[in-house]
């Protein structure tokens, strides 16, 4: 199978909220990061299905950091593959 990935991955700690309706907020911790998106661990979050969209954002910066719209690309026994959303996201998700 060939890695199909657009942006490449750095390794990444820090904690990051997200919020979702049929949780609310919870507090997880990133383990890489793309141009394209995030890594979330958190047990809480395997119940999301795919293509659910959350909002997240970044804690313990030394400036607020901003609220981004994601979805839910991946999920496996440890967390999710989360995509920072685009205009063309929601122009693709709205259409379906």
């Amino acid at each position: 199978m060939s890695n199909q990935r657009q942006h490449p991955r750095t390794p990444m700690k820090c904690r990051i909220r997200i919020s979702h309706p049929s949780f609310g907020e919870l507090v997880a911790q990133t383990r890489d990061l793309s141009d394209g998106g995030v890594y979330v661990r958190h047990v809480d979050l395997l119940a999301l299905p795919l293509g659910a969209e959350v909002t997240g954002q970044v804690q313990d910066l030394p400036i607020e950091a901003p609220i981004l719209r994601m979805r839910v690309m991946r999920v496996d026994a440890e967390g999710v593959g989360l995509r920072f959303c685009s205009e063309e996201d929601e122009r693709r998700y709205a259409a379906e």
